[in-house]
Order: structure tokens, then C-alpha cells, then sequence
């Protein structure tokens, strides 16, 4: 059967909650969204002019759509996680955590077990996490079984094994660690009293168990059992110190899931901590790629939901930076201060922090996926057409008006290519005159790139202010480059970067990575230029007749000063003396020069 054309399709979509599945014409799925109202939702990707070339692709590809209706948006929001993680359609946000994380579980058996676990098993036992660190898991584990004798043992202890005593006592129990259960020397009510309260500290509740210790202690010290009131009394101490370790907010906050998101252009950066009576009980972060220049509200709104089934939350409350859209069930609460609003900064401070380790490894692991992160960066925040892939950067250099000179600075992929870096004598300014000298070099640079036939760059920048900045526009103007080249001018004091016939500066976070490059580039130019001024005074200071004369080099001077001290002794050398240093060519032209002097 032959498809009706795309308008059509868009046309019979209900206006209820929904999936839908676009596909191209070799039957491949390109993408799964939902949407409050399918109609509406797809018929917007055909509607509009999208600035995003992934997006104009996408919707140019599209032969056929399919569409899942729903009851609820919720209803929604979990079919397209599912149908996202099963069928890894090639425009969808990519979810980059395969991480095997570790469970804690209580083991669904007479006399239940605590372990450390990386699978879960759908026994009906009880698994607690997935925790982001072995290291917590054990730690846990470790105070639980401090504060409640269980075994480590794998036996089926069922009543009628245990009457029949077919285990012995082992090691565990000789040195405290278990109270012998497989002997029958304890009672299982007992000891799923321990085991409910090892449920309640993994939850994050030490309320019961303190309060146990504290009335048992009491009651030892009461009877004289003071030997037994100090065991309680150390263990009480170890938990009173893991509670305090763990609470970093106000235990009235309590069954709460916080998500936060920092962004950039390629990817989107999610925590997540859960909250139990004021203790932080779990914490992870997700990377989630772009694939469609995707917003933070569309990127957060797929995160929470694919955490929240991962970790399987019952917690009712969110707290977010912004107003997300995860269904009817869930209340949504953007704190603005007290408590409530410092933990979902912490929130956003862990988010930031795994930005940045990725960010170092990425520029380890793979360069090249760094440098197309950062040009993608660069374009968004200083607002350019196209990735700045070559830049320039000019500098002026003149101290006390003298040896006026500039430097040009080239990067390339974010990164110096000093084999195009040049220098230039200013030849048309007299005086110190910033604005003049700079549209000189800019003039000259463009000038010589296009009568070489050379690639112009994607970004020029100018050191310094508007006045640098309008003379640097003037010289593309003359060229016919005005808005071929983009061109900015940075300012010193507060690192403005200005626009051409644009009065408001940009001003970019300082910690920017775009900001990073444009200073380095600024400091780069600065050194490059300084060290050329530099080398002309000194050479300026050393210059003297000998310079002069016809056919005599740098390196002859130098080597008739080494011997004769100074020009003076040069001057009244005889021929023979002269020969010895440079030759008998070179000596006659010294001869001849000052014999023409002295005529």
C-alpha cells in the first residue's frame, strides 16, 4: 500500500498525548519524541525555519511517522525512554552512562544476608542503589555489621535443618561477627529486627536504631552490665558519626529526588541526589549528547525520568533549577533560598565539577572530539555563522613612540600555529598612533592573503577598545572584506568584547573556555609583538657605519667588532689587517668606503 504524502500523515494526527516515530524512506527510525498534543508537536518540525543543520537533515529524511497515543503525558514520557534505550534511533539524545553500578541487596531468605552486588535478580529481594562508589557500598556495609551480628554464611537455614543440626558453628561466630543462627543460638525474630533496622540506615533513617542502642544502653547500665552498656555505648558513637557524616541538609527535607543541569553546545550534564531525613543517600551524574540542539528543559525533563526508573524512585517532590514538565504525579518545587535552595546548588556544583573531568579527559582520550566541542562553543557564545576554525589576532607595540611595530598571531583548531605567525614594521604612522597603525596592519595582512590567493580566517580580533576595533573595520572595508571577516575588539580592563556599530559589549562568564582562547590569543599576540619590538631597539642601538658600506653584512660586522673593539680601530685598520678578519674583497670595500669619506 503506498503512503499518503507527509501533510496528510501530520493532518490525521490526534490531538491527545502521544509517541511519535519518524522514519526515512529505508525504513530506518530517526528519532522518538513525545508531546502533550502529537498534532501539534509535529506539525511545529515542518512549520518553522530551523537554524540547526542536524534538524533541517532530519526533517528533509522523513518518509514516514508513526504515532503511540497515550492516556497521560507521564504515560508518554516512559514510552519514549523505552522506546529511545531499545531502539537507538540516530537523532535521539545519546544517554553516555554504561557504567555497572553496585547494589547493596538483603536476600530474600530465612535469616537474610547483606551483600555487595553489580546484578540484579528479580528474587524478590531487596536491592538498595545503584551506588556511583564501591567504596560507599562497603563502607555501609561495613557499619552495619559493626552495629548488627549478621552471617556471611550461604546455608538454607530452615528450621528443620537447623533442629536436625546439620551445620556447625564457624569462625565468624567465635570472634562476634554472628550470633549463630545455623545453630538455632538465635531467634529469626530477633534477627529480622536487625535486619529492619540495616533497611532503615540504608534508607537514610538512623532515627530507630539510635534510639534502640540509647534504651538498651541504659537499660545494661540500669541492671550493672556496664561491660555490655560500653559495647552499646561504642557503637552508638560509630553511628552517631556516620549520621553526621552523611547529613549535609536539613533533616526535615526528607523522600526527595534534586536534578540539576549545566550544559554546553554538545552536551547536557544532569545530578541527581536523593534525599532521606536530611542525608544525601545517593548522588550520580549523567552525560546526555546533543543530537538536536535539544534544550536544557528538554534534556533534564528525558534525565529525570531515565534516573528515576533507573534507580526505581517512589519520592513524590523534585527540586530543579526550572519549571520541567514530568506528569501530573510529581510535584515540581524551584527553591529560591534557606535549605531547600543550597542543596540544589550542591546539586549544580557536582554537575559543574563532571563537566570539567570530562572535558579533561576528552582532551586527553580524544583531541579531536575536544576541538569540535570547542569550535561549536565558540561559535554559539560569540554569536558567529560559522565555527571559528582559523582566527587571527592583532597587536600593537610602541614604548615611548618608538620602533612602532605589530604582531599577527594565527590559531588554528583553537591552538597556535606559529609558522603563520607575523610581524610587521609600521611603514605609513608617524608617531604613536594606536588606531592608524592597526588599520595599516589589518590593510596589509587582508591584502597579501588575497593577493595570494590564501584563506581568509573565520575570526579576526583586535586588542583593544571600539577606536581599534572601528579602524580595524575601516581596513576590511577597503578591501571589500566588511562583512565577509568577522571582526571584535577586546578590552583590557573588565574583558569586554565589542561589535562593529554595536554599542553594548559581550561579556562572557571569566571561567568560559570561548574567553580562555580570545585571551590567549590576546597574550599571545602581545608576547609575539613585544619580542620583535624588542629585537628592532636593540638592533637600532648597535647599528653603526659599518652598516653603511656597500657589500658588508651583519655577520662581517660583528666579526670586524670582535677584533678591533670599535669602529674607530675599524676605520684606521691597514689593508692587511683587514684581509686577515674578512678577506681581501671585503677589506677593499672597508678601504674604499672611508677613502671616499675622506674625500
Amino acid at each position: 500500500m503506498e503512503l499518503p504524502p507527509l501533510e496528510v500523515q501530520i493532518k490525521t494526527l490526534p490531538l491527545s498525548p502521544g509517541v511519535y516515530l519518524y522514519y526515512d524512506k529505508k525504513d530506518r527510525l530517526l528519532y522518538v519524541g513525545k508531546a502533550k498534543k502529537l498534532k501539534k508537536r509535529v506539525s511545529s518540525y515542518f512549520n518553522k525555519n530551523h537554524d540547526s543543520f542536524r534538524i533541517k537533515t532530519m526533517v528533509k529524511n522523513i518518509h514516514r511517522i508513526e504515532h503511540i497515543v497515550v492516556d497521560t503525558e507521564t504515560d508518554a514520557l516512559l514510552l519514549e525512554n523505552s522506546l529511545i534505550k531499545s531502539r537507538n534511533p540516530r537523532y535521539n539524545i545519546m544517554l553516555r552512562d554504561d557504567k555497572t553500578y553496585p547494589w547493596l541487596v538483603i536476600k530474600k531468605e530465612r535469616f537474610p544476608r547483606v551483600f555487595l552486588t553489580r546484578k540484579m535478580i528479580k528474587d524478590g529481594s531487596e536491592y538498595y542503589g545503584p551506588y556511583t562508589s564501591v567504596r560507599t557500598v562497603r563502607t555501609l556495609l561495613e557499619l552495619v555489621k559493626t552495629l548488627y551480628p549478621i552471617r556471611t554464611c550461604n546455608y538454607d537455614l530452615q528450621q528443620d535443618k537447623i533442629n536436625e543440626g546439620k551445620f556447625k558453628l564457624c569462625l565468624e561466630y567465635h570472634i562476634g561477627n554472628c550470633k549463630g543462627p545455623c545453630a538455632g543460638l538465635q531467634h529469626e525474630v530477633q534477627y529480622n529486627r536487625s535486619i529492619e533496622a540495616i533497611r532503615s540506615i540504608v534508607k537514610g533513617d538512623f532515627k530507630e536504631a539510635v534510639n534502640y542502642f540509647t534504651e538498651l544502653m541504659q537499660e545494661h547500665a540500669a541492671n550493672m552490665e556496664f561491660e555490655e552498656a560500653q559495647q552499646l555505648k561504642e557503637k552508638l558513637e560509630i553511628l552517631t558519626r556516620y549520621q553526621a557524616k552523611s547529613t549535609v541538609v536539613n533533616p526535615i527535607i526528607s523522600n526527595v529526588d534534586i536534578f540539576t543541569i549545566v550544559s554546553d553546545e554538545a552536551a547536557g550534564y544532569v545530578n541527581y541526589l536523593q534525599i532521606n531525613h536530611g542525608a544525601i543517600t545517593r548522588s550520580h551524574t549523567m552525560e546526555l549528547k546533543k543530537q538536536l540542539d535539544e534544550t536544557d528543559k528538554e534534556l533534564l525533563e528525558l534525565a529525570i525520568i531515565e534516573i528515576r526508573n533507573r534507580f526505581d524512585s517512589q519520592s513524590r517532590e523534585i527540586y530543579t533549577q526550572f519549571e520541567v514538565e514530568v506528569g501530573e504525579n510529581l510535584k515540581v518545587t524551584i527553591p529560591k533560598l534557606g535549605d531547600k535552595k543550597r542543596v540544589v546548588d550542591l546539586s549544580e556544583r557536582n554537575a559543574k565539577f563532571f563537566r570539567q573531568e570530562q572535558f579533561k579527559t576528552i582532551k586527553i582520550v580524544d583531541p579531536d572530539r575536544h576541538t569540535n566541542r570547542l569550535m561549536a562553543q565558540m561559535k554559539a557564545d560569540l554569536r558567529l555563522d560559522e565555527e571559528p576554525r582559523h582566527m587571527e589576532c592583532f597587536d600593537n607595540s610602541n614604548i615611548q613612540g618608538t620602533n612602532p611595530v605589530a604582531a599577527c598571531v594565527v590559531f588554528k583548531n583553537g591552538k597556535p600555529s606559529k609558522k603563520d605567525y607575523r610581524n610587521f614594521n609600521i611603514k605609513t604612522v608617524e608617531g604613536p598612533d594606536d588606531f592608524a597603525s592597526m588599520e595599516e596592519v589589518v590593510y596589509r595582512r587582508y591584502r597579501r592573503l588575497l593577493e595570494e590567493d590564501q584563506p581568509l580566517p573565520q575570526l579576526v580580533i583586535v586588542d583593544g577598545g571600539k577606536g581599534q576595533l572601528s579602524s580595524g573595520v575601516t581596513a576590511l572595508e577597503r578591501l571589500g572584506l566588511r562583512g565577509k571577516v568577522p571582526i571584535i575588539g577586546i578590552a583590557k580592563r573588565l574583558e569586554e568584547l565589542f561589535y562593529p556599530n554595536d554599542p553594548v559589549p559581550l561579556y562572557l562568564d571569566k571561567r568560559s573556555e570561548s574567553l580562555k582562547v580570545i585571551q590567549q590569543m590576546r597574550n599571545e599576540a602581545h608576547r609575539f609583538g613585544i619580542t620583535h619590538h624588542r629585537n628592532k631597539r636593540s638592533k637600532q642601538a648597535i647599528e653603526t657605519e659599518l652598516d653603511e658600506i656597500p657589500g658588508i653584512g651583519e655577520k662581517t660586522v660583528i666579526d670586524l667588532l670582535k677584533h678591533f673593539r670599535s669602529v674607530k680601530r675599524v676605520k684606521t685598520a691597514t689593508k692587511k689587517e683587514l684581509t686577515e678578519i674578512v678577506g681581501v674583497s671585503r677589506a677593499q670595500k672597508i678601504l674604499d668606503f672611508y677613502s671616499d669619506e675622506k674625500e
